[in-house]
């Protein structure tokens, strides 16, 4: 029998490969002669550099960028020299790990960080630049990236470098004079971003990892789902909504393109929409933009039965997320697949997408316990499920 173990992390416990290998072991102890395969995966959310770059043997390159508060700080990402290929996670410098819980603003918190990482990757000549859109603390719809690449924002003539809440007096925006890195365009035909097409032969494209597929504004918007996550009050919500709102008005005004209504553009607090409107980016789920890469599809072709996981098995799931990606891979090459996750709700449309579902939690046992011991009870119900296999 061949095994194939594709599971993303558990957040606050395990990552991908820790999760992997825990499995396998569990596995082994149960079917000795069982073939196992292990592949680490991720979404599009934290994790996702790791996963591509030791997949493809990449290395890590280091760069100065600023944290959402302004803080100067080391920042990696990762380099595929053979194929030219930079990948990143904008949560290295824009994400809620950078923050302590009292330091959290969403108004105050920007991408900047992003945007000097992007600049400084696209110095090095890629094709193709991967941002991985999981874990941000901003909601500012790219406005700290756009300025970072060169874009300069105003309220008549007063030039806005400040919070979000400033964009509400935005009258109009100027792109740079020159494209930053030969990057970024003032607009490109929706069709021709839609078909994936760089801008010019030998320009770097910029894709966009999520694993959402919120608009930019509304009640399933940015602002609504994520920001109270980010301790945003019903207050403060507001005033970001309308923010972004005046931002995708003078973006469509000045740029000659509307984005706002694009699933994935709310991904990371409307990043996915700045990286749309300031760098042509294209957005793609980031579970399919790992999958190719490490060729997920060849290496399920191999296997008699996969399994995946992840920290929380929910409609979230459903989303975008690793286990629902591979589930449906595994049923379109007729797999049995199976999930091993930390916890997950009875919600009949995420249950029925796997042949069984195990979970870690157990009665009586707090969510620091369980989380603390991951990699025991990952082995166990790894043996409970190799012994019916």
């Amino acid at each position: 029998m061949r095994i194939l173990v594709a599971p993303d992390k558990f957040k606050g416990s395990l990552d991908a490969r820790g999760i992997a290998e825990n499995v396998a072991a569990g596995l082994r102890d149960a079917l000795p002669d069982a073939k196992i395969d292990i592949v680490p995966m991720a979404d599009g959310g934290e994790g996702t550099a790791e996963v591509i770059c030791d997949a493809l043997g990449g290395s890590w390159l280091k760069c100065r960028v600023h944290d959402p508060l302004g803080r100067e700080i080391d920042a990696h990402y990762a380099y595929i020299n053979g194929q030219k290929l930079a990948v990143m996670e904008m949560s290295e410098a824009a994400g809620m790990r950078r923050l302590r819980p009292n330091e959290r603003d969403v108004d105050l918190s920007s991408t900047f960080g992003v945007g000097e990482m992007i600049v400084n990757a696209a110095s090095r000549g890629p094709r193709d630049i991967v941002v991985g859109l999981g874990g941000s603390a901003t909601n500012d719809g790219g406005f700290g990236m756009a300025r970072a690449l060169g874009f300069r924002f105003f309220a008549g003539e007063r030039e806005l470098r400040g919070a979000v809440g400033e964009l509400l007096r935005l009258t109009r925006i100027e792109a740079p004079a020159e494209l930053v890195g030969a990057l970024v365009s003032s607009a490109r035909p929706l069709e021709r971003r839609l078909a994936q097409a760089p801008l010019q032969p030998g320009l770097p494209k910029i894709i966009a990892a999520v694993d959402v597929r919120n608009p930019l504004l509304g009640q399933n918007g940015a602002t609504r789902v994520f920001g109270p996550q980010k301790g945003a009050t019903a207050e403060k919500s507001d005033i970001l909504e309308q923010a972004l709102r005046k931002l995708a008005d003078v973006v469509s005004k000045d740029l000659h393109c509307d984005f706002r209504d694009e699933p994935g553009a709310g991904a990371a607090g409307g990043l996915g929409f700045g990286l749309m409107s300031f760098c042509d980016a294209i957005i793609r789920p980031g579970f399919d933009v790992v999958a190719q890469s490490i060729g997920l599809e060849s290496k399920m072709k191999d296997a008699d039965v996969v399994i995946t996981g992840e920290g929380s098995l929910d409609q979230q799931t459903l989303e975008g997320k690793t286990p629902a990606g591979v589930a449906r891979l595994s049923r379109k090459f007729g797999k049995r697949v199976f999930a091993i996750v930390g916890r997950a709700s009875k919600d009949r449309q995420v249950q029925e997408l796997f042949d069984g579902v195990y979970e870690l939690a157990q009665p009586g046992m707090s969510e620091q316990e369980n989380m603390a011991r991951a990699a025991e009870l990952l082995r166990k119900k790894a043996r409970e499920l190799g012994r019916t296999l």
